[in-house]
């Protein structure tokens, strides 16, 4: 049976098998690729990125940035490109009609079948995408980081990636992840994007959004399950690390603070582009491939700084609802009030000024001091193991550092090519 995406369209995984990939990879010029555009290899390859089945041509680039569309008509809100510069593009000779071998760590990765080169102006995309041509905005400086020219054309992996510990059982592509969902017998199942470790705040959101979810279904047996879908892209000093990230999400499901009939973690790679409203759809159409119904919303998703208003992602969300094939699920602000002695919503509880909200900043020094909290702030098995991968994974640091960026071992490699 035909697994449908985003788009109405078929979830096909475009992967060669080894006697293939060996054949049809002799003899391409070939051109190394840098990690982020490794990451949505994978992702178109595997179905992450349906309806694309490659890096976008000019007149998709285009309908994304002035209409939110591709050129089928189908909702798309993040560009999605393949660089070179003109010197790379005349040096190798790459023309319009070429298929290249993309590599990653030097092995063979993906076949690019090139259709288009072209040129577009950085700065209009900005301002279309992310609403600002200012390169503070992180997004704008991705950007204005590309090169001279695009490439558009269709990818084929010609290589699985090797998912390196301690993320292997977390890589769950949309196919898998289906099978995983039936297997579980959820027939809805709700997304939380994530790219922190889980505080108490944390976790009441996703209980918050399970309870929505469920709504009228029968409670004999389970039926909602909550995908935790971790972020893994590009990583800035003071983030997170990511085994601490993907690893903490799951000790709530050991700990029992969820269970295995309605908590599921896993991953996918992508680099962040903080477009708030338009990534908030991005995000709906990613999770949609996955198999998901349901995806929840804070009051300012995937944004950065000033640059979106509180509910601007809600608002923006609701102009192609129709037209996506999942639901969101709004929330207000989880904290702490003292006076009820519980967690609670700033819907619910009426003791503002009593309040205690669960500021990043806060909840960082609490990390950084490695003083274990209240369990009311963090769960006191999700503390310890946040220290443990500091130890570990860190090299003393639950946060990225230098030293994790130059030592860390790679999320995933791509081996040699052999039959």
């Amino acid at each position: 049976m035909a697994e449908i995406g985003h788009g109405g369209k078929e979830i096909v995984e475009r992967i060669l098998g080894p006697a293939e990939a060996v054949a049809q990879t002799k003899g391409l010029k070939s051109v190394e690729v840098r990690s982020q555009i490794a990451n949505e290899i994978i992702d178109i390859a595997y179905g992450w990125f349906t309806p694309l089945v490659g890096f976008m041509g000019k007149a998709d680039l285009d309908s994304v940035c002035k209409k939110m569309r591709l050129t089928n008509g189908a909702v798309w809100s993040i560009p999605i490109l393949f660089d070179l510069s003109e010197g790379e593009v005349s040096d190798n000779g790459i023309k319009e009609g070429d298929s290249l071998l993309l590599t990653y760590d030097e092995n063979p990765m993906a076949i690019f079948e090139v259709e288009e080169i072209y040129d577009y102006d950085k700065g209009e995309m900005c301002q279309a995408v992310y609403g600002t041509t200012e390169d503070k905005h992180p997004g704008c400086a991705r950007t204005y980081q590309y090169k001279d020219k695009f490439l558009g054309g269709k990818i084929t992996l010609a290589n699985r990636p090797k998912i390196n510990p301690p993320y292997a059982p977390y890589f769950i592509p949309p196919l898998e992840m289906r099978k995983r969902f039936r297997e579980k017998g959820w027939e809805r199942v709700v997304a939380h994007q994530t790219r922190n470790v889980p505080h108490t705040g944390h976790e009441w959101l996703m209980k918050g959004a399970w309870f929505q979810a469920y709504a009228e279904l029968s409670i004999e047996k389970p039926l909602v399950g909550v995908l935790v879908n971790a972020i893994i892209g590009a990583k800035r000093k003071g983030d997170y690390i990511d085994e601490a990230i993907i690893l903490t999400h799951d000790e709530l499901r050991k700990s029992g603070y969820f269970g295995d009939h309605n908590h599921l973690t896993s991953l996918t790679f992508w680099d962040m582009r903080y477009a708030g409203p338009r990534e908030a759809i991005f995000h709906a159409m990613l999770r949609t491939n996955l198999g998901l119904t349901h995806h929840m919303y804070g009051r300012d998703h995937a944004g950065v700084g000033t640059y979106y208003g509180a509910y601007d992602a809600h608002r923006l969300l609701a102009t192609v609802q129709d037209e996506l094939a999942i639901t969101p699920v709004y929330s207000m602000n989880w904290l702490y009030c003292p006076h009820c002695g519980e967690i609670t919503s700033e819907g619910l509880c009426n003791h503002r000024q009593e309040w205690q909200m669960f500021s990043g900043t806060l909840i960082r020094s609490i990390v950084q001091d490695g003083v274990k909290p209240p369990r009311l702030i963090f769960r006191p098995e999700v503390f310890d193991l946040v220290m443990e991968c500091a130890e570990k994974y860190g090299f003393g640091s639950p946060f990225v550092t230098d030293e994790y960026l130059e030592k860390r071992t790679p999320v995933f490699n791509i081996p040699p090519l052999s039959a």
